[in-house]
């Protein structure tokens, strides 16, 4: 079955996470995607672990699948050319490399598209290629913290707290695809190309939203509030026997349902949690009384009651916990694959589900330099010109 981007060919020369993520979810859905990498060493991130399974880094796992892996020195004049028969048949770039790279490889925008005239060239930065910091070196929890994120996350008497995943690089991963789609639309309709630039910086900021929001409206600079919503009371975790639960009471008609479970329909006499202004400016004192009930049942126990009572409520689970549900099973979020060495290996899913062309994990990630002979065979060199190359070091 054909994929939604079947015949797009992606040059991709990014590393770590933005770069890899974005390029990945192109190849989920058909793209033909040339990682390249350097000779002997690959994408850094092969190196980050343990764990490890057979030297493959879980790490680079994680955001390699469906892709072909080619070694080039591009140091190296040979290399660079070969990089430019690549790009002649791409429609594609995608870097992520510090600003001021690219100038020194000549590999700018302007440098190639003077190769392939409608590339479509996605550049992912920390701040952006006209920002006053673009020079400036970034990785993830650095944009937490510059774009604001930390100083949102955590609780009021803790210090300011990084996200579990890095989300400022996975978002950077999305807005490229974003862009690039968009760009990919556009050129269907014009046949032009374009510059898309990317900013970790951007990404982040743009997810602040309501908070972003209530400043802008207000001046008044959000804090650190936990687990909890800062206009949505109760909306957060309460410790309960045996772990956490979690209650998301978002409107009044919840509120009524929620307080007649618990049996504390008198909570709505008091003027400070009667309605949801009331519960906003009072969220410590209303969770000291709902704690003194939640503490007296498990976990399991307040689940099952607050969902007969169509009250939105859940558990904190585990990475493993989360990954075991039948949910997984049923929605394809956990997949296994055959790698070259690392044998079965098993990998996240395709979030997306088209009913028409769907996406799919094709292909487990590669291994360095797996398809060097094939894709440079592809593009017209010989095998006794591969194997000078190899013993050149070029690839």
């Amino acid at each position: 079955m054909q994929k939604p981007l079947s015949g797009i060919k992606v040059v991709d020369l990014g590393r770590f996470i933005a770069g890899p993520y974005c390029t990945m979810k192109l190849g989920d859905m058909g793209a033909e995607v040339i990682k390249v990498e350097t000779p002997g060493r690959g994408d850094d991130s092969r190196a980050l672990g343990p764990p490890f399974l057979d030297g493959e880094a879980a790490y680079y796992l994680s955001f390699n699948r469906n892709k072909k892996s080619i070694t080039l020195n591009l140091r190296e004049e040979e290399g660079k050319e070969i990089l430019r028969r690549l790009i002649s048949e791409a429609d594609v770039l995608v870097e992520n490399f510090r600003i001021g790279v690219t100038e020194k490889m000549g590999l700018t925008y302007d440098d190639v598209k003077k190769i392939k005239e409608d590339i479509i060239y996605c550049s992912i930065t920390g701040y952006g290629h006209n920002s006053p910091y673009r020079e400036k070196p970034s990785f993830d929890v650095m944009i937490q913290g510059e774009a604001g994120l930390m100083s949102v996350t955590g609780f009021p008497d803790g210090p300011p707290q990084r996200v579990g995943v890095a989300i400022a690089d996975i978002l950077g991963g999305f807005h490229a695809v974003e862009g690039i789609l968009l760009a990919l639309l556009v050129r269907s309709k014009t046949g032009r190309g374009q510059f898309v630039d990317v900013s970790l910086m951007d990404s982040i900021i743009a997810i602040l939203t309501y908070q972003a929001g209530n400043f802008l409206a207000t001046g008044d600079v959000p804090q650190r509030v936990g687990n909890r919503h800062p206009m949505i009371t109760p909306y957060e975790s309460f410790e309960t026997s045996d772990g956490y639960v979690i209650f998301a009471v978002g409107n009044q008609r919840l509120w009524e349902n929620f307080i007649k479970v618990l049996g504390r329909e008198d909570l709505n006499e008091d003027p400070r949690f009667s309605d949801m202004k009331g519960r906003n400016q009072h969220p410590a004192e209303l969770k000291e009384i709902l704690e003194e009930i939640t503490r007296k049942k498990k976990t399991d126990e307040w689940v099952a009651i607050m969902e007969e009572a169509e009250v939105s409520c859940g558990r904190i689970r585990t990475i493993d916990q989360v990954l075991t549900d039948p949910h997984v099973d049923a929605r394809e979020m956990v997949v296994e694959k055959e790698h070259p060495t690392a044998g079965k290996i098993k990998l996240t899913g395709v979030p997306v589900k088209l009913s028409l062309t769907p996406g799919e994990v094709g292909a487990a990630p590669p291994t360095l330099g797996q398809h060097t002979d094939q894709i440079l065979g592809e593009i017209g060199y010989s095998k006794a010109e591969i194997s000078r190359l190899r013993a050149d070091s070029i690839v």
